[in-house]
């Protein structure tokens, strides 16, 4: 009996420290899709729409906000996006790391390989990319925010 009261003090102790470890960011993803309409002089104009209704081919520009809530700076800051099912995102940000696991692994598109259905692996490909992460490496005072947007396309 006192060493079920002695597991749940102990379990009580941990609790406040993680509590603490927990980055108190918050993060805010928009979508939005790009369509080109002509206006009445006939020059192409670029609008940004509601992605309720978005097909395939079509561009989308997710915009990734993010706001220090808490009390402290926090540094190194990894701010994640998982990206839509059935979309490929553009790879051109030098500064993005993707990973094609769901967030297990990080890296260049070109650094990374997936196991194949015969027991080998091959290279991964952009249609495989699941998650999109950058680094703030800046320190991020309390009530700062900022940020980040990348365009994928439809599959």
């Amino acid at each position: 009996m006192k060493s079920v009261g002695w597991l749940i003090a102990l379990g009580s102790i941990g609790a406040p420290q993680m509590a603490l470890a927990r980055q108190p960011i918050r993060l805010d993803t928009q979508m939005f899709v790009e369509r080109t309409s002509t206006d009445i002089n006939g020059r192409a104009r670029r609008i940004l729409q509601s992605a309720d209704r978005a097909g395939s081919g079509d561009q989308l520009i997710l915009v990734v906000n993010w706001r220090n809530e808490g009390n402290r700076p926090v540094r190194n800051l990894a701010v994640t996006n998982a990206v839509p099912r059935g979309a490929q995102p553009d790879l051109t940000d030098p500064a993005m790391q993707v990973s094609v696991d769901g967030g297990a692994h990080w890296g260049r598109l070109s650094d990374l390989w997936l196991p194949t259905a015969l027991g080998g692996t091959r290279r991964a490909v952009p249609a495989d990319v699941t998650h999109v992460r950058w680094t703030v490496p800046d320190e991020i005072s309390p009530g700062e925010n900022g940020r980040l947007s990348y365009r994928a396309t439809v599959r």
